[in-house]
This record gives structure tokens, sequence and C-alpha cells, in this order.
């Protein structure tokens, strides 16, 4: 194992996991991108690639953790050494580098929110959320002051190690976090006009299925399941050789999708009902919530509660991106963890800082079209996971032996045996290929 570290049980093991693909992945950016790309449309294609891309890859990445014990670049050096294979690892350090650096923004908009909730700001009667939302992050000092803030809390957690800060953070807020949402559900769903919300979001129009609505569907299957990114080859180094990786993968996606559907029952619904568009972007989740909350009983109750938990489900998922990066330097020496989560978070702080100010005194500044934290979005959602999730299914099948495979396949679930060889041949060419083509189609060849 990782020098000394490893998951105490298999339970915190799962919720550390699904908290990497729960928090922002598919509580803020799902609905957004589902409402910019076509609502049922890409939420159909985002649950094929889920279930067909998504969890294969996310099993691979367990199999290379846990067979070598090691994080991300040393895993793939181990595995085939004496060749440069290791860059894979190496460039999923740099895509949570990334994107812990553009994360970090919106968890600074999460603390703002909440502690804004503790003093009525939010539930004030006649609140222009909108309004409010585009004067906080454009006000350069909250923007940067609050993702600074936000990392600080990440390097504090990060350096207490796995089973005292990882594991024991998302152990018991992820479930309040799950309960929340079914009742935000629930409240969404009764509002006034809810109806239309749902028939967008679950009712497919494929007139809007476009090479671009299959990519970003495609990225938001990794970008939920936290794969391509090597994370859950970190995470899976500290698993016990007795837990089954199968099982484990299974549960993690299922919780991913009906967080998901919860998403988007809580945030469509309320977007109708209030009139907003479902295009509404990255602040989606910041002005309807707040909009859904006023509207019940002891609602500042209700939001100031949920934005805690969202809070902590934002941060389970961060976690994910400061501990590649951390392990990765250290190299499983515990004494070097606390100096290295310290380097490391500067590192993600003053990358982060322009995509902080891109909707403030920055955001004339853009490319193609888009402004430095889209960009940045962009570059890691749509490019760098798919390609890191392309290496990750040529690399199992043509690096580790089957006999290897197999036995991490079929470790605590007997049974699995039977699925071992759909995997297989799923990583082999189903995956390769529906990436390959989808960037093709992307660029205009198909």
């Amino acid at each position: 194992m990782n020098g000394t570290e490893q998951w105490s049980s298999k339970i915190g093991f799962i919720l550390a996991a699904a908290g990497a693909a729960i928090g922002l992945g598919a509580i803020w950016k799902f609905p957004y991108v589902a409402g910019t790309s076509g609502g049922g449309a890409f939420f159909l294609l985002f649950l094929i690639f889920t279930l067909f891309i998504g969890l294969p890859l996310l099993l691979a990445e367990f199999v290379i953790g846990r067979s070598t014990g090691k994080e991300a670049i040393s895993a793939y050096q181990a595995i085939a050494p004496g060749t440069h294979w290791d860059w894979i690892g190496k460039m999923g350090v740099f895509s949570c580098t990334v994107l812990l650096s553009f994360y970090s923004v919106v968890g600074g908009w999460v603390l703002l929110y909440t502690g804004m909730s503790v003093i009525g700001f939010l539930v004030s009667p006649g609140t222009a959320y909108d309004a409010l939302f585009n004067q906080i992050i454009s006000n350069p000092f909250a923007a940067v002051g609050s993702q600074l803030l936000f990392l600080l809390l990440n390097i504090v957690v990060i350096a207490r190690g796995v089973q005292k800060g990882i594991e024991k953070m998302s152990k018991y807020l992820m479930p309040a976090l799950f309960i929340f949402f079914i009742i935000l559900v629930i409240r969404s769903l009764t509002l006034e006009g809810a109806m239309a919300g749902v028939s967008f979001f679950l009712k497919p129009d494929f007139s809007k299925i476009t090479g671009e609505t299959a990519l970003f569907a495609l990225g938001q299957s990794f970008f939920s399941l936290c794969v391509g990114l090597s994370c859950m080859v970190t995470y899976s180094s500290y698993l016990s050789k007795k837990e089954s990786l199968t099982r484990s993968a299974g549960i993690i996606a299922i919780f991913n999708i009906i967080v998901s559907i919860l998403a988007g029952l809580a945030i469509f619904p309320a977007v109708f009902s209030f009139g907003l568009e479902p295009a509404e972007g990255p602040g989606l989740l910041f002005i309807v919530l707040p909009a859904v909350f006023s509207q019940m009983p002891f609602g500042s109750l209700f939001l100031f509660l949920f934005l805690i938990l969202f809070l902590f489900a934002t941060l389970t998922s961060s976690f994910s991106l400061l501990e590649i990066g951390v392990a990765s330097l250290s190299k499983g020496d515990i004494n070097k963890r606390k100096k290295t989560t310290w380097i490391v978070g500067f590192i993600v702080a003053v990358l982060g800082i322009p995509s902080a100010l891109s909707y403030g005194v920055l955001n004339n500044i853009t490319l193609f079209g888009k402004n430095i934290f889209d960009c940045a979005d962009y570059l890691v959602s749509n490019i760098l996971l798919p390609l890191g999730a392309l290496s990750i299914a040529i690399f199992v099948p043509l690096k580790m032996k089957r006999e290897v495979l197999m036995a991490e396949f079929i470790v605590g679930s007997p049974g699995a045996k039977r699925w071992f060889g759909i995997w297989l041949l799923l990583l082999r060419y189903v995956l390769p290929i529906a990436i390959i083509v989808v960037f093709l189609n992307m660029i205009g060849i198909f």
C-alpha cells in the first residue's frame, strides 16, 4: 500500500469516491451543462455514456490503483517499467491541478453564499438573485478571497491524511446531503409550472443531439465519475485487497446517476416555475436555489443547512483533485504530506486567480469566445478528460496481464467473472472507438 495510508472500511472508500463524483460534478455542473445542451437529449446521452463508458473506465482505474497500491504516476511506472506510459498519470495530475484551479472558484462562491445566508441576505423579500450572484462573482476581493479560503479548507483536510481527513469528512456529510436533496426535490416538484421543467429534463428532443452535445455528455460522464484523471487510481490504491472493485464501482455509478437525476428534478422545475432560462450557465444553482428556498416555510433555515451540506459535498469532490497531486509528490511518505499539501495548494491558488477574476476585471479577456474560467473548464472536461480516458482504455488491456485483471475483477465478487469478458471488450474496442468518433464529429469530419 501507499505507505501506511489506507481506507478504514469499504463504506469509507465508497463514500469518499462517491463524494468525489457526487459533489460539484452532479450537483453544480450537471444541471447547467444539461440546461445549455438540450435537456433530455443530453441526459439520455449522459446516461448511456455513464453506464457503458464511464463505469468500465472507473473499474479500469480501480484495477490500476489497487493492483499496484501506488498513486497515479507510480502506478503506471510499476505496471510498465522502463516505458513512458507514466505520462498518463502525469497528465492526470496536471488535469486535476487545472480543474481544481477553477473548481475552487465555485467552492468560493458556495462559501460566500453560505456566509450570506447566515445573515439573511439571500432570503430578504424581493431579492434579485441573478443580480446578487453577478455582483458577488464580479467583485475581485470576494472572488479571490473566497477561492483562497476554500483551498485552505482543502489543505487542512488533505494534510491530515486519508482516514482522519478525507474519509472522516465524507462518511457523515454525504448521506446528510442526500437527505436534504430529496427534500429540495419534493419542494421543487410542487411548484406551479414544475412539470414543464420535468419534461425539459426527462423528455429527449433528438433534434438537439449534435456532435457538441455528445462531446459535452461524454465529458460530463467522465467529470461526474471522476474518471480520466487517474484520481480513482490514487483512491483505490488505499483500498484493501479483500474488497470487491466491481461492486464498489457499481454502487458509485448508481449513486452518481441518482444524484444527477435529483439535481435535474430539483433545478429544472424551479427554473421553469420562476421563468428563468435553463441555459443560465455556471450560476444556475446559485440563482435558482435561493429562489426555491425563499418560497418554503423556514426557508432561511433550509437554505443555510443545504448550503452547509453542499459546501461539504463540494469539498469531498475537491479533495480527490488535491489528493492526486499530493500523493504523486509525496510518494507515500507520511512525513512529507503536510509540506507537500501546502505546496500543491499554493500552486493551485495561483493558477486559479485568473478564473476567479473571469467574471470581473478579466471578463474582457476571451479565447475562442470563452472567458478564462470557461476555457479552463472546456480544456479539462472536453479535451483532457476524454484524452485521459482514451489512454487508460488503451493502457489496461495492452499493458496489464489478463490474469491480473481477472484476479482484481472478481475479488470479493466471484459471480462477476461472467462479466469480465464484456468489460475487457468494452475497454479494448467500444470505448476507444466511441471516444474517437465523438471527437471526429466535434471537429466536423463526421
